[in-house]
C-alpha cells in the first residue's frame, strides 16, 4: 500500500484567524513550501502555545511553540524521551526499523556520539579551516558574473557536499549521491517529491546502506583513521552495530552535515535581499561577519522541528500531556517568539546575543556540528565579500516540500563584481 496520504484538512490559503484552532494542522509540507506557515505559528504563539492536533498524516501530536517551553522540554530527557523517533517524518525510517544515537536516550546516546565527536573538535575545526576556504574559493571563481544561475546548485550544494565527503572520506568523484540520500531521506513522498511513495524512499535509503557497508569493510581492516566511518568501524559504543543502526547513523550524520549549512547558506542570501539596509552594514563593515552567521542561521532555522514522545503523564504550560503522546518542538516558532528575542521578526545582522536561537537545539541532543556549521558559512561570506558587491536574487526562491527540512531547491541569483 502507497503511504501517500491525502491530507483531510489542508490548510494553505486559509486564513488562520479564520479557522478554529481545534483544526489546526501545521505539520503539513505544503505550508512550508508555500512559506504561508508564519500566521499560524504566531496564532498559536499567542493563544495556544502548547496545542493538541488530534487527527493529521503524521496522527496526533502537541505543538510547542514558545521559545521557553522548547527548552523545557529539551531540558528533560528523562520526560521527553527521543528513542522512538525525533522528527514527524519518520514512516520510512520507521519501517525499516532504523536507530541512530539522535533517537537513544541516555546513557547508549552519549556512548555513541562521543565515538563520533572527535571529527569537529576544535583542533580538527582548526585543520579543516584551510581546506574550506580554498574550496569556496574554487567555487566562487568559477561562477559567471552578470548571469543568472541557481545558486542552491552551484554553491550551496557544492560546498557543503565537498565537506561531507571529507568527514566521511567518501570517493569524491560521487559526492553528490550524498545530497540526493540527504534529500530522499527528508522530503515528504508525492508527485511534488523526489520519491513518490515510502516503498521508493526505502529502496534509496537501502542503496545508501549498500554503499556505506562497502566502505566500512574497508575501514574495519584498516588502521583507524580520522574519517566518521573510521570512527564507527572502530568505536568501542559503534563497532558492533546492526546493519539498520549503522544506516540510521548515517542518515544521522548526512543530514547533519549538509542541511543546516547548505540551507543557511541559501537563506543569507535571501535574506540580505529581502534586507537592504542589513546588506549595506555588510558592506560597510565586514567584521559584522561573525554575527550575521548566528543571525542567518536563526532566521533560516534549517531544521523546523524535532519531535520527543512523552514517557509519562506529566503538564506543560497548563495542558496535560499524557505519556506516549507526541510533543513537537516548532524550532521556527520558537525562533520568532519576541518574548525571548528583541524584534525577533526582524533580520538584524548586528544583534547584541546573535547565539541566543534555537536552530541546534539545547540540551543533550545539542547539534554536534554547530561549529562547523557556522564556521562554514563564515567562511563562505568572508569570501564572498571579498569578491562581489552583491549576490542578487533575480526570481523567486524554489522552497523544499518538506515539515523537516525549511530550505531551497532553487534561489536565482546574478553576481556583481567588487
Amino acid at each position: 500500500m502507497s503511504a501517500v496520504i491525502q491530507k483531510s484538512n489542508p490548510m494553505v490559503g486559509r486564513d488562520p484567524y479564520s479557522i478554529p484552532l481545534e483544526e489546526f494542522d501545521v505539520a503539513q509540507a505544503d505550508l512550508f513550501e508555500s512559506n504561508s506557515f508564519w500566521p499560524f505559528f504566531e496564532r498559536l504563539r499567542d493563544e495556544a502555545p502548547v496545542h493538541y492536533c488530534k487527527s493529521s498524516e503524521h496522527g496526533p501530536y502537541w505543538s510547542v511553540t514558545k521559545y521557553k517551553d522548547i527548552m523545557t522540554v529539551e531540558g528533560d530527557a528523562d520526560t521527553y524521551s527521543s528513542a522512538q523517533g525525533i522528527s514527524l517524518l519518520t514512516r520510512a525510517v520507521d519501517n525499516l526499523k532504523t536507530s541512530s544515537f539522535i533517537r537513544m536516550d541516555e546513557p547508549d546516546h552519549g556512548m555513541q556520539r562521543k565515538t563520533v565527536q572527535g571529527v569537529v573538535a576544535p583542533t580538527n575545526l582548526a585543520l579543516l579551516e584551510p581546506l574550506i576556504r580554498s574550496r569556496v574559493g574554487d567555487i566562487l571563481d568559477s561562477l559567471p558574473i552578470g548571469e543568472t544561475f541557481n545558486w542552491v546548485e552551484r554553491v550551496s550544494i557544492e560546498l557543503t557536499t565537498q565537506m561531507l565527503a571529507t568527514l566521511f572520506d567518501f570517493p569524491f568523484e560521487e559526492r553528490h549521491k550524498l545530497t540526493f540520500w540527504s534529500d530522499v531521506a527528508t522530503s515528504t513522498p508525492g508527485p511534488e517529491g523526489l520519491v513518490g511513495s515510502d516503498e521508493e524512499r526505502e529502496a534509496v535509503m537501502l542503496e545508501c546502506l549498500a554503499a556505506f557497508t562497502e566502505i566500512w569493510n574497508e575501514r574495519v581492516n584498516e588502521p583507524p583513521k580520522n574519517d566518521l566511518i573510521s570512527m564507527l568501524a572502530h568505536g568501542e559504543a559503534t563497532r558492533n552495530m546492526k546493519p539498520m543502526e549503522f544506516l540510521g547513523n548515517l542518515i544521522l550524520l548526512i543530514i547533519g552535515g549538509n542541511d543546516t549549512t547548505r540551507n543557511s547558506l541559501s537563506g543569507g542570501v535571501l535574506a540580505l535581499n529581502q534586507n537592504p539596509k542589513e546588506y549595506q552594514k555588510l558592506r560597510d563593515n565586514p567584521e559584522l561577519i561573525p554575527k550575521l552567521v548566528p543571525e542567518i542561521i536563526r532566521w533560516q532555522t534549517p531544521l523546523t522541528h524535532m519531535m520527543r514522545v512523552a514517557t509519562k503523564d506529566t503538564e506543560l504550560a497548563g495542558q496535560k500531556i499524557s505519556k506516549g503522546d507526541k510533543v513537537v518542538m516548532w524550532y521556527v516558532s520558537g525562533n520568532r517568539d519576541e518574548d525571548m528575542i528583541t524584534r525577533a521578526n526582524e533580520f538584524i545582522i548586528d544583534r547584541d546575543k546573535p547565539r541566543q536561537h534555537l536552530s541546534f537545539g539545547f540540551g543533550i541532543h545539542r547539534c554536534m556540528g554547530n561549529r562547523l556549521a557556522e564556521m562554514q558559512i563564515r567562511i563562505a561570506w568572508e569570501e564572498i565579500q571579498s569578491r562581489f558587491s552583491m549576490v542578487e536574487v533575480v526570481g523567486e526562491p524554489v522552497r523544499n516540500h518538506s515539515t523537516f527540512i525549511k530550505g531551497f531547491a532553487e534561489l536565482p541569483v546574478k553576481l556583481r563584481r567588487r
